[in-house]
């Protein structure tokens, strides 16, 4: 597959022509959405069909995202300020401007309490992904992190393009490998190559970076998958149009349209980081980050799924676009 190359307005908007300069072409197809072997919330494996579409070759990237800031103004929501009364009750040393940033802890006693490798950091953001002393001088090619799914929607719509659906997602994810455990097969590390960036060693005190990483990593560091897309498991996870539910819904509408959530915005929810007491509508992720491990959030595979709040961000998530058309 040839990709094309990828042209600019004098504003820094991809021109109308060339929306899918860097993008790959997915066919349309029926696939084996879910699983059953997992986790729960990939259940019930089931048949779902998808038009054809058009989607990143990679995530969306540090040098993309600041184009789109340089051509719009964009300020992102870990860049501004909460307004309190978006928090009532709300004690004010905790009303600021931050992002979530994982931090290596000494040590864990209850993997279930997250709270002991996350801090919501005063100053991080895009810009500053580990913390206000950081930066991404050297990280043009590494994915964009610390994005809510508004930044992300509004980077896609000044780029003409879409954000994808789960089915989408996991349809190209698959790279045409319809059943497999992995975005390139059922061995994760075929002749001991890693394939993607992952957790390696006891998460989250120990990674052995076998595959060469400790954070982030540029996203063309790793092969692509059948259908030539970078990324898709591990790295960032990357945001997707679809309500969170606990589980499948084999008779829900999928493929191309974009989910309507049928509680009007609450369909399932989370807490806010800033104020255990509020809670916060959930969209669907995909594809893993660099912290899944082994033992520990085994979702580096196309099936897996998981929640996060719509107004949340972190130094582990980011997104990537798609062009819906059928030529």
């Amino acid at each position: 597959m040839t990709l094309l190359r990828t042209d600019t307005e004098r504003d820094g908007r991809p021109s109308e022509d060339d929306r899918t300069g860097d993008m790959i072409r997915i066919p349309g197809g029926t696939f084996r959405m879910g699983s059953d072997d997992h986790y729960p919330e990939e259940a019930p494996a089931h048949r779902v069909t998808v038009e054809g579409f058009w989607i990143d070759r990679t995530p969306v990237t540090n040098r993309q995202f600041k184009a789109f800031v340089k051509a719009t103004g964009h300020k992102t929501f870990a860049e501004i300020p909460p307004d309190p009364k978006d928090y009532p009750g709300a004690l004010p040393h905790m009303i600021y401007a931050g992002s979530l940033v994982f931090m290596h802890p000494a040590s864990t006693f209850d993997l279930r309490d997250w709270s002991q490798w996350w801090s919501f950091l005063k100053g991080a953001d895009w810009r500053h992904p580990s913390g206000p002393k950081s930066n991404i001088n050297v990280l043009d090619d590494h994915p964009v992190v610390h994005v809510c799914h508004s930044d992300a929607l509004a980077y896609a719509r000044w780029a003409g393009k879409e954000l994808p659906t789960e089915a989408e997602w996991e349809f190209a994810a698959r790279g045409g490998l319809d059943g497999a455990e992995f975005a390139w097969g059922d061995e994760f590390t075929p002749g001991g190559r890693h394939m993607a960036n992952t957790w390696q060693g006891e998460f989250p005190l120990k990674n052995l970076h076998l595959d060469g990483y400790d954070r982030t990593s540029p996203v063309t560091a790793f092969p692509p998958n059948g259908y030539g897309v970078h990324d898709m498991i591990g790295n960032v996870w990357e945001w997707t149009t679809d309500w969170y539910a606990p589980k499948h819904q084999a008779d829900a509408p999928k493929a191309c349209c974009i989910p309507e959530n049928p509680r009007g915005g609450r369909e399932d929810q989370s807490y806010d980081p800033r104020l255990p007491t509020i809670k916060m509508p959930r969209k669907v992720i995909k594809g893993g980050s660099h912290l899944c491990a082994p033992n520990y959030c085994r979702r580096y595979r196309p099936a897996a799924r998981h929640a996060e709040a719509i107004d949340t961000s972190t130094s582990h998530l980011g997104f990537r676009c798609v062009v819906r058309s059928s030529q």
